[in-house]
């Protein structure tokens, strides 16, 4: 059987397709959002036009409308549409694709391939598609919501267009169940259903952008506005209708739909607003990133990780309190489980939001990564080795080593680096905090082995 089957018509009032199917856009004037990219005069728009799209990857987020724009392109090309998800397509059904698409282009019908979810096919799928692309007997147009810089090979990136889509705004939202609502041929409006501006702004608010979720809310809210109502047997005229009240959206929802992927690159989003918010000092930014992860289901011991890492990089001895307030808070998520142990991160990040800052032993460390990696790996000088037996205290262990304790001052004029980076200094502490009596502290050492070796040279190799 050819896999080149004629495309259901998006305008049959087919009520066992779901609502965003039926709803879907058919031209470009119908659709909703992404101005950016098909607004008049814009590039994607254009290229469309001028029938000269070529080979396209889509990224966005769920329900902005990847897939409508690839059938618009299609309907508008005159071109065979081939859809299939990278979930369920393997090396077989790919090659029986390709050959037909080769064959339908001797004929002179051209192919469009639509690939669902592509940042799903591994290399060797993906390095399938190459030849064809380049021959040009498919173009290719896929949709995913990673990005495509990590997710799809560089050959087949390089050969592609890349579109971003941006999430619908609350509006635009507004707008598409307001036209579901109303039209009696592929939505709602056989229902006679009513629902306020309000109540519209509720369900697109609560499915952050998502078009498709929004559909799917509002047709599970019109089911339950109409069963409320009560049986009007034996009255003639029109049907009644059925109000979609506040109520009835919260029941619909049950829960709010949070956009994440606990592998993907929202995933490295949010921490990375979480960790910034932290470091500088926001703790109501923090709190908000934090609740935005949590409660889209994020791996609280994860966070519980992140936290800790960002005292040690963001505190450090500014507040050392800080590194024990994090672990205490892991072990609170470790010993009383979720959803309570959210407050225990909760009261971690608010703590390093308001902490004094210092990153000096994070640089401090960075630099002595640099020369371990630069530098020659010099033999601990003599003075500094144990010498448990004799041959060793012969060869000059121990030699030279002057014990602290034994000094009114406490502070031996020794040398502890080695000799390539005598006088090298890596940690310098900043007047933060608990640092600023770290610093005092250093500047009183320095004074006492000046004074135990008035010789010794003042002048110290800082850290690059």
């Amino acid at each position: 059987m050819s896999l080149f089957q004629p495309i259901p018509n998006a305008g049959a009032a087919d009520t066992t397709r779901p609502l965003a199917d039926r709803m879907r856009p058919r031209t470009l004037d119908e659709y909703v959002g992404q101005e950016h990219l098909i607004g008049p005069g814009k590039p994607l728009r254009v290229q469309i036009e001028r029938d000269d799209s070529g080979s396209l990857i889509f990224w966005g987020p769920p329900g902005t409308g990847k897939t409508t724009l690839a059938k618009i392109i299609a309907n508008m090309t005159k071109a065979e549409f081939i859809e299939f998800s990278a979930v369920l397509a393997g090396i077989k059904e790919i090659k029986q694709v390709m050959a037909d698409a080769e064959r339908a282009r001797q004929y002179g019908t051209r192919t469009i391939v639509f690939i669902d979810e592509i940042h799903r096919f591994n290399k060797a799928q993906q390095d399938a598609f190459l030849p064809h692309v380049e021959k040009g007997n498919i173009r290719l147009i896929g949709a995913t919501t990673e990005n495509p810089s990590f997710e799809i090979n560089s050959a087949l990136l390089s050969r592609c267009r890349v579109y971003v889509l941006q999430p619908l705004t609350e509006e635009q939202i507004v707008l598409l169940l307001r036209r579901a609502l109303t039209d009696r041929e592929r939505g709602l409006g056989e229902m006679n259903l009513s629902a306020s501006d309000d109540v519209l702004k509720k369900i697109a608010s609560y499915t952050s952008g998502d078009a498709r979720s929004a559909y799917n809310v509002l047709k599970v809210a019109g089911g339950l506005a109409k069963s409320l109502l009560l049986p009007t047997s034996g009255r003639s005229g029109a049907p009644d209708s059925g109000e979609i009240t506040d109520a009835i959206v919260h029941d619909a929802l049950q829960r709010r739909v949070l956009l994440y992927d606990k592998t993907g690159e929202e995933h490295y989003n949010l921490i990375s607003a979480l960790h910034k918010s932290v470091r500088n000092s926001d703790p109501d930014a923090a709190l908000y990133w934090l609740g935005r992860m949590l409660e889209a289901g994020e791996d609280p011991l994860y966070v519980a990780r992140r936290v800790v890492r960002m005292a040690v990089e963001d505190i450090g001895l500014a507040d050392p309190n800080a590194l024990s307030l994090c672990m205490a808070a892991r072990d609170a998520v470790d010993f009383i489980g979720m959803p309570e142990g959210n407050l225990a991160l909760a009261q971690a990040v608010v703590y390093l939001s308001v902490a004094p800052k210092s990153n000096a032993l994070y640089a401090a460390y960075g630099s002595v990564q640099g020369d371990v990696e630069a530098t020659a790996a010099e033999p601990v000088p003599l003075h500094l080795r144990n010498a448990p037996t004799r041959l060793m205290k012969g060869l000059g262990y121990g030699k030279g080593y002057q014990y602290a304790h034994d000094l009114e001052s406490k502070v031996a004029d020794m040398q502890c680096l080695p000799d390539n980076l005598r006088g090298r200094v890596y940690y310098q502490p900043t007047n933060e905090g608990i640092e600023k009596r770290i610093r005092e502290r250093m500047e009183e050492i320095k004074r006492q082995r000046l004074q135990a070796n008035p010789n010794a040279s003042s002048g110290q190799k800082k850290e690059s």
